[in-house]
């Protein structure tokens, strides 16, 4: 019989002894704060019999990329090889979820469409990546914690650090959450607990992230929870500005927004706005290494059955637009590039307005096949990863902004420039000419 071996280290093994009500692993990149959590996941179920728990994010689909795959290949593959554990698709009432033979069940699913999963009663449940989910969720799926198959009841979740002001470092502030930090040299894969020195793939990976600059390297290399020094957009706020994805209606007007790039991302953002004017980035395309005709081509096959857009607002290389309006069929609008001005008008859309809502927002997961080099390397593989760090150059002066990782702030500044008519006289121009 097949066996499966796994020896927690530091905050790890902190965390299979510990009992409290809710607990928050956090820490930098890299450490093994998943692993841990979907451990101790799988050994209460296999030594509870009929104990039910769940895996859940705030949206199903970004699990299938993240926990499931460590889950399935590196925690419960022995189980499934020797029938300890079957996958079980779910139904029309059920959520998928992994049955064990000793009558224990362990549900997944996301806050995004949390129907399925709220209707159930847990004894534990594993919360990934506790930054994107509202205090909202978080006290949603605490309500669930009452199968009482166990002794206790815990959530336990893991995070990445963010700002110092997210609604989760206050909770753990307050003593609500218990924090436990993890660290590189927890991880066995990166550090050899022998003798505490790196192994060959803990310094190619710390490598990497050492290459970071800014907050994103406060955060993922050293695990803090800090905003950036000289922060542009100071009013975003990811409980507010990012959404879950909803059906755009057809009758609201579309945008796009292009910023050119190879080695660099090239970004194309799809915008649509709302009646009351605030503006939705519902899908973007951000790559590496692709050419212009091939971001066209995606870009028409994803729009297919879409509105038209009323204008594409573009970077000014000649050559580019050239290329992108001949491979999309139709005009491009150059943009209006003052950096200053258009900052402002962001700035100002950042902003809840007199009703108490902002008017420009994000939809989560809009990024379209996020860039695996992008991901892997720990850079922005999306618009809304850069905002964290989008710093002034000068924060004396705040004339400028620092010229890197900001090509989907480039791209949203041409948008709204472009919408709210900064250095404009003309009115909104339609788009016309070609085949939709």
């Amino acid at each position: 019989m097949a066996e499966h071996t796994f020896t927690p280290y530091g905050s790890a093994l902190d965390l299979f002894h510990c009992r409290e009500p809710e607990v928050l692993m956090s820490g930098p990149a890299g450490t093994g704060k998943s692993r841990a959590c979907l451990e101790k996941l799988h050994a209460m179920a296999l030594a509870n019999p009929r104990m039910r728990g769940l895996i859940v994010r705030k949206t199903r689909e970004s699990l299938g990329s993240t926990a499931l795959v460590t889950w399935r290949e590196h925690v419960v593959r022995e189980a499934i090889d020797t029938g300890i554990v079957r996958f079980y698709g779910g139904s029309a009432e059920q959520p998928p979820q992994y049955l064990y033979t000793n009558g224990s069940s362990i549900a997944i699913g996301g806050m995004d469409k949390s129907t399925k999963i709220m209707s159930s009663e847990y004894d534990v449940a594993y919360a990934q990546e506790a930054i994107e989910l509202t205090e909202n969720d978080w006290e949603s799926i605490t309500t669930r914690l009452r199968n009482g198959k166990i002794s206790f009841q815990q959530l336990i979740a893991d995070t990445n650090p963010s700002m110092p002001t997210h609604w989760l470092k206050q909770r753990a502030d307050r003593g609500d959450v218990l924090l436990m930090e993890s660290r590189h040299e927890d991880n066995p894969t990166l550090f050899d607990q022998a003798t505490g020195q790196p192994t060959t793939t803990g310094r190619a990976y710390l490598a990497k992230l050492d290459k970071l600059t800014g907050v994103r390297k406060l955060r993922l290399r050293n695990g803090l929870w800090v905003a950036a020094e000289g922060l542009i957009y100071e009013e975003y706020d990811p409980a507010h500005h990012l959404l879950d994805a909803f059906e755009v209606p057809k009758d609201w007007a579309r945008f796009w927004s292009v910023d050119f790039g190879f080695t660099n991302p090239f970004v194309l953002q799809m915008w649509a706005q709302d009646p009351d004017g605030r503006l939705f980035m519902y899908r973007e395309l951000y790559r590496t290494k692709r050419l212009v005709e091939d971001h066209a081509r995606d870009a028409l096959e994803l729009a297919k059955n879409e509105p038209k857009p009323q204008a594409v607002i573009c970077d000014h290389d000649a050559e580019d637009r050239a290329t992108l309006e001949r491979h999309l069929g139709m005009a491009t609008v150059p943009a209006h590039k003052a950096v200053g001005a258009g900052i402002q008008a962001v700035q100002s859309r950042h902003r809840q307005a007199g009703d108490g809502i902002a008017r420009v927002f994000f939809v989560r997961g809009a990024c379209v096949n996020p860039d695996p080099d992008l991901v892997e390397s720990k850079k922005p593989a999306c618009t809304a990863d850069e905002i964290a760090g989008y710093v002034w150059a000068d924060k004396g002066t705040k004339e400028q902004p620092v010229k890197q990782d900001d090509h989907g702030m480039d791209a949203m500044r041409y948008l709204v420039a472009y919408v709210d008519k900064v250095g404009q006289s003309q009115g909104i121009q339609d788009v016309s000419g070609f085949e939709w």
